[in-house]
């Protein structure tokens, strides 16, 4: 805890809560920039499906304005009698105008339909990749939560290391003292010490890297104060004859897939809609509206009428978006395919890892009890001067490397369970 003087007054400032993985996804959940981000592609993924249903429906303005003009004329001869002079321009006249114009259109031959169809698909596909963002921040805390976890064991042993390092320093003095070794072995037990307590101040930095990550994957800033409450609980792995079935409930169940698929069926749309443009136009046009040279025109005006739009020569650009949009298909398609490839492979590379993650767990606890008797007799032997200090300084050595592979393997093999989960899309 840190220690705050206000004036007179000393508070201590109480550390914060220790976090289970539970309070680090909800607060991933609630605060990470990167679901918000997620949420906003959903929300304007909704808003364009609103744009394409919008030409369904028609459109309505309203024109007001003012303009002063002059024009030369250009009339015919024999309208004015002999003799008088003929015009040759007109104005300057003020025009007042104001009014209503509305067009629909009636007939486009499929093209609105293909843009609507690819918006909804758009939108479903922002809501896929909204889902896959959520489960890759899911195992990202997950990933960081384990790496503070293990990285606290590690400091934890390596504090165990140094503790027995100091007690066997103590022991080679007291040997030195009665004679019973030469001065070298004080000396390499020295060095030793000296070696735990480096290797201490590295696991400590590690703490506060892997700190500094988990805060990270939350949505908080590094050198946020975090605490965790850290319990390692292991369940066996799946059988290996349970992989086919996950393979199939990744691709069914994995948001990517869905993904994938929804951008491909809005890359078919877009195909239909841009062979669709090229088809002509009916449209149904309306106007009505006031116009005269005064400030508040009484000249009533109107139209309504039916149109059709025939596209005849355009630069090659309606066939080039149709060439393109074919060519956005087949891209979508390849990455779809891709995608699934990938999805296998990390179901099948996730099952193996767990499965050798479950191992190490059992093989490292068998080399941490065999260690630790072998140092215990070879200790036994050095205080009777029947072993050297190398010998000492061997089984010291391997006891600490398999304390520190032990620590690590339990929680790389909760890492490996919540990365199959994730590879199986179970992640709920």
């Amino acid at each position: 805890s840190a220690l705050i003087v206000l004036g007179s007054i000393q508070l201590v400032a109480q550390p914060a809560a220790p976090l289970t993985l539970d309070d680090c996804l909800k607060l991933a959940a609630s605060q990470h920039p990167a679901l918000a981000a997620a949420q906003a592609g959903v929300s304007s993924a909704k808003e364009s499906v609103g744009e394409a249903q919008a030409p369904y429906f028609p459109s309505l303005d309203l024109n007001a304005g003012y303009h002063r003009w002059q024009r030369y004329a250009f009339l015919p001869s024999g309208l004015f009698p002999p003799g008088r002079a003929v015009p040759n321009l007109i104005g300057p006249l003020d025009d007042w105008n104001g009014g209503l114009s509305s067009r629909v259109t009636l007939l486009d031959f499929g093209e609105r339909r293909a843009g609507l169809n690819a918006a909804q698909a758009r939108r479903a596909g922002a809501q896929a990749d909204a889902s896959a963002t959520q489960a890759d921040v899911r195992l990202t805390v997950q990933s960081a939560f384990y790496t503070l976890a293990a990285a606290q064991d590690l400091q934890t042993v390596a504090e165990k290391n140094l503790a027995r390092t100091e007690t066997h320093l103590r022991l080679v003095n007291a040997r030195r003292n009665a004679g019973a070794v030469p001065q070298a072995d004080v000396l390499r037990m020295d060095a030793e010490v000296a070696a735990a307590r480096l290797e201490l101040i590295n696991a400590a930095s590690r703490v506060r890297v892997a700190v500094g990550m988990l805060n990270t994957a939350m949505g908080r800033a590094a050198e946020t104060p975090l605490v965790i409450a850290a319990a390692a609980s292991a369940a066996p792995p799946p059988m290996r004859t349970e992989l086919d079935a996950a393979v199939t409930r990744a691709l069914a169940q994995r948001s990517e897939i869905t993904s994938g698929e929804k951008r491909t069926e809005a890359a078919r749309a877009a195909v239909a809609a841009a062979e669709a443009a090229r088809a002509p136009k009916v449209r149904a046009d309306a106007a009505f509206g006031w116009r005269d040279t005064t400030f508040v025109p009484e000249t009533r005006e109107w139209q309504a009428g039916v149109s059709i739009d025939f596209p005849i020569f355009d630069a090659g650009s309606r066939a080039h978006r149709v060439a393109r949009s074919k060519a956005d298909l087949a891209r979508e398609e390849a990455a779809f395919e891709s995608r699934r490839l990938q999805i296998r492979e990390e179901v099948w590379s996730s099952a193996a890892e767990l499965e050798r993650a479950w191992s190490a767990i059992a093989a490292n606890e068998t080399s941490v009890r065999a260690s630790e008797e072998s140092l215990r007799v070879v200790r036994e032997r050095y205080e009777a001067g029947a072993a050297l200090i190398t010998d000492l300084l061997d089984t010291q050595t391997a006891l600490a490397r398999a304390e520190n592979s032990l620590a690590e393997s339990r929680w790389s093999y909760l890492a490996a369970r919540a990365a199959f989960a994730h590879a199986t899309g179970a992640t709920g």
